[in-house]
């Protein structure tokens, strides 16, 4: 994995040198027009703006086409798309997240898009990394990537200038930072927890390198194969973590997604932020970017920082009607152009070769961090168990548990015990 995602950024960075809900059915209209649904998933305000205003520019292009943008709440969508796909609604588009792909694959709700990709003009502009991960499941392309995600440290320099606390190079000084700044102000807190939806994408990352030795085909196993919190150092990651809530973090903070995390560092209450590139399309326009600074994430007492990629892509249902105008209208919006548009609108990293050829952009300081902790040596890329049946579950035991435990209703004992039994161990 890591070889990949450091080709792409050495070529990045090469070419730098150089260089809203409607209605849930689609079918053809009294005047003839040919609607198309579209579900979105990973939804925020400005995101859905950026899609709704494509949508516009698409169906001006092609006034035979009406396309109706299903963006339900954030918390709610993946499960509200589960749904729809498991009763057989007819939806056209749908975008898919990297832990929902295999799942809906062995469902059977995605279409193979072979015959598309292989007569598709822009196939060899797209990046190899894009195209395995467009294969993850099966060998076989059933979504088109569209987006690579990879954490890294946002951090409000001004509230850090403010109380002078240094920018944070490990876990454990984030950590102290944290619970320095809440001390200091009854107002003030540091750092800013992912309480609900997809917790373990952050919640474990933070802790990987404090663990060490994680297996870098399964995350959840140290090298010796056991359950990776089954040890003397999982239980101090998990017990500093429940420390960093209780004196770090905003209380109602058990209950964040994305959108309360990024609200709750545009105001500066909590001026840590671990997230992927696609926060910085969320944060313009809302916050001055002289404000902030991105770094990579800070190492663990390993000496390492554990990551991931993560990504979406665009996919059609098997319930589609009318799956080639499907296709015609995700490789126009997942093209190179407008691949480059929306990444540059919303933040994450294109997926096509061009982009970065044509578009500094890309290698601008904000995303300086996630470039240096690619090729890091300290970095290591580690796989989520995505192939795993007890995968797709595993967000909401994992965000159950933890919940519990930083409530005080289980303990660290008993929550670790929890989940190296639901992956059996």
């Amino acid at each position: 994995m890591k070889r990949v995602l450091v080709a792409l950024l050495v070529f990045m960075l090469s070419i730098s040198l150089f260089a809203g809900g409607s209605s849930e059915s689609s079918s053809s209209d009294s005047s003839g027009k040919i609607k198309l649904t579209f579900f979105e998933t990973m939804t925020s305000p400005g995101r859905t703006q950026v899609l709704q205003n494509l949508i516009a520019e698409y169906e001006s292009l092609n006034p035979n086409i009406e396309i109706e943008l299903i963006s339900p709440p954030y918390e709610q969508a993946d499960n509200r798309l589960s749904m729809m796909l498991n009763s057989n609604q007819e939806l056209d588009v749908i975008e898919v997240r990297d832990y929902t792909q295999k799942q809906f694959v062995n469902n059977g709700k995605l279409l193979d898009l072979t015959p598309y990709i292989e007569n598709w003009a822009e196939k060899d502009d797209f990046m190899p990394v894009a195209h395995e991960i467009s294969r993850n499941v099966d060998d076989t392309p059933y979504i088109l990537t569209s987006c690579l995600y990879v954490k890294a440290l946002l951090v409000r320099t001004d509230i850090l200038e403010k109380y002078g606390i240094p920018i944070p190079t490990t876990m454990d000084e984030m950590y102290e930072a944290s619970k320095q700044l809440a001390a200091a102000n009854p107002n003030q807190f540091g750092y800013a927890l992912r309480g609900k939806s997809n917790t373990f994408k952050i919640s474990d990352v933070l802790m990987f390198g404090n663990v060490g030795d994680i297996n870098t085909e399964m995350c959840y196993e140290t090298n010796d194969g056991k359950y990776w919190l089954d040890n003397e150092n999982g239980k101090k990651a998990m017990e500093q973590y429940l420390d960093l809530y209780k004196n770090g973090c905003p209380a109602d903070s058990i209950n964040w997604g994305f959108n309360e995390q990024i609200n709750g560092f545009i105001s500066g209450t909590t001026p840590f932020l671990v997230q992927d590139p696609d926060v910085i399309g969320s944060l313009e326009g809302q916050l001055d970017p002289s404000l902030y600074t991105v770094v990579p994430l800070p190492v663990g007492t390993s000496g390492y920082r554990y990551l991931d990629y993560g990504y979406n892509g665009f996919a059609i249902s098997t319930t589609s009607k009318h799956p080639d105008e499907a296709w015609a209208f995700i490789s126009w919006l997942n093209g190179s152009e407008k691949n480059g548009e929306f990444c540059k609108a919303y933040g994450p990293l294109p997926v096509f070769q061009s982009v970065y050829e044509n578009d500094d952009y890309f290698s601008s300081d904000k995303y300086q961090a996630w470039a240096d902790e690619l090729v890091a040596e300290d970095t290591i890329f580690v796989k989520f168990p995505i192939d795993s049946e007890k995968y797709p579950a595993w967000a909401q035991v994992q965000e159950q548990g933890m919940q519990a435990m930083l409530m005080g209703t289980v303990s660290v004992d008993d929550t670790i015990k929890t989940f190296k039994e639901y992956w059996g161990y």
